[in-house]
């Protein structure tokens, strides 16, 4: 993969991550991301999947991924296993997000969660007009398919990591059509206008980002 095809998500990711680093990759898909990372930032790289198809094609780009679920299989690892665990666009699927990021808190000190925002203003017009569960670009499935378990917004997530008492180092925002938003302007207007919101938590002390 080169970099004019990598998507912006993953690209803003990889700045996040330190040159050589140790990264788990926890629903790592296809492996892409974790791909980028060892090509630009030669990472020493691990991936969890839960998709078998999702492991093959990782495993067959010559990736070191096995196949395992986020919500049982991280108590496996050591206590700062990693130097960064990455979580993107996985946490809305799991069984129990506070136990799942507790656990990524625990393997890695750095933590990169990215996260669709149900918050949306497509989504709350959509539901307000329609009366019906949204279906769009960034959120694609309907009610009774959708693999996303628990719906939360960006003020949500951020008030999940003040209790569990992580900070947040770094952040970013993304419209619909997956372009980076640049604006200037506090989480809670981030909240209604971005698609997408990616963060880079610690486990020091919290600090109000809301």
């Amino acid at each position: 993969m080169t970099m004019q095809e990598a998507r912006v998500d993953h690209t803003i990711i990889k700045d996040f991550v330190p040159e050589g680093a140790r990264v788990l990759d926890v629903g790592c898909g296809d492996g892409s991301l974790l791909a980028l990372l060892e090509q630009t930032r030669s990472v020493d790289g691990r991936g969890l999947e839960l998709s078998q198809q999702g492991v093959n094609t990782a495993v067959a780009r010559g990736l070191s991924v096995i196949q395992g679920d986020a919500d049982t299989d991280l108590v496996t690892y050591p206590d700062k296993a990693f130097d960064v665990v990455i979580l993107s666009e996985t946490l809305q699927a799991t069984q129990a997000p506070k136990t799942v990021m507790e656990q990524l808190l625990r393997i890695s000190d750095k933590v990169i969660v990215t996260i669709p925002n149900f918050g949306n203003w497509r989504a709350r017009l959509h539901l307000l007009l329609r009366g019906e569960m949204p279906v769009t670009k960034s959120l694609p499935y309907s009610w009774y398919d959708t693999p996303n378990v628990h719906f939360c917004t960006l003020r949500d997530f951020l008030s999940l990591a003040r209790e569990l008492g992580a900070s947040i180092e770094a952040s970013a925002a993304l419209d619909a059509h997956g372009d980076q938003l640049t604006w200037n302007v506090p989480w809670s207007v981030w909240n209604l206008v971005a698609a997408q919101g990616i963060f880079v938590l610690t486990s020091q002390s919290p600090k109000d980002t809301a």
